[in-house]
This record gives C-alpha cells, structure tokens and sequence, in this order.
C-alpha cells in the first residue's frame, strides 16, 4: 500500500479514535448507578432507569472494542501490515478499507468463514 494511502487511512483512524473518545467523555454519566429509592422515583421509571444504564453500559463495550480495533490498525501501519489480510495474506481491497479502516480480512476470507 502506497505510504500516501497510509497517512489517508493513520488520519482516518485517529479522527475516528477521536469522535468515540469524545462520545464515551460525554457519556460517562449515563451507565452510573440507578437510585433505588422508591420514594423519589417510581418502579417504571426505575425500570426505564435500569434499561437505559444497561443499554448505555453495551454501547461503552462496543465503543471500547471498536477503539481496540483502531489501536491494533495504527500499530499495523506502523509495522507496515496494514492492508494485508490476516487469513491469507493478500492485499485487501481500498474500497473495503475505507468502508471499515480496522478490518483484517479481505472479503473472500471474510464470506469464507
């Protein structure tokens, strides 16, 4: 891959990193403790409560992986793997790069399993 496609994906992938960091900073709140106290909040809004903090809590997960995944494709630009796939070593297609930069599978081992 050609050192200009690099940078173009390195940028990408730090503005990336950059917009899930500052959406877990603003979202910080929502997966705390849900207050119990019957007497200042009803059962169902205690119960919407609840659901919200879980959901909140699943979102934070996938945010924390997907900026795992975009750790581990930095270091491959940095190693000179990026764009290379995992399974069987070919070149993974551009297009599929910009769609998703932390992918690490072509499309055909991708389908394959």
């Amino acid at each position: 891959m050609s050192e200009l496609n690099l940078e173009h994906f390195r940028n990408r992938l730090h503005q990336l990193q950059a917009e899930l960091e500052a959406v877990a900073d603003q979202s910080a709140d929502a997966s705390s403790t849900v207050e119990l106290d019957q007497s200042r909040v009803g059962r169902l809004s205690r119960m919407d409560a609840m659901q919200a903090q879980s959901m909140a809590q699943e979102t934070a997960r996938r945010r924390k992986a997907q900026l795992l995944r975009i750790e581990g494709a930095l270091r491959r630009i940095d190693s000179g793997e990026y764009g290379e796939c995992f399974a069987c070593g070919e070149e993974i297609d551009p297009a599929r790069l910009e769609f998703d930069p932390t992918t690490t599978r072509c499309v055909a081992c991708k389908e394959a399993g």
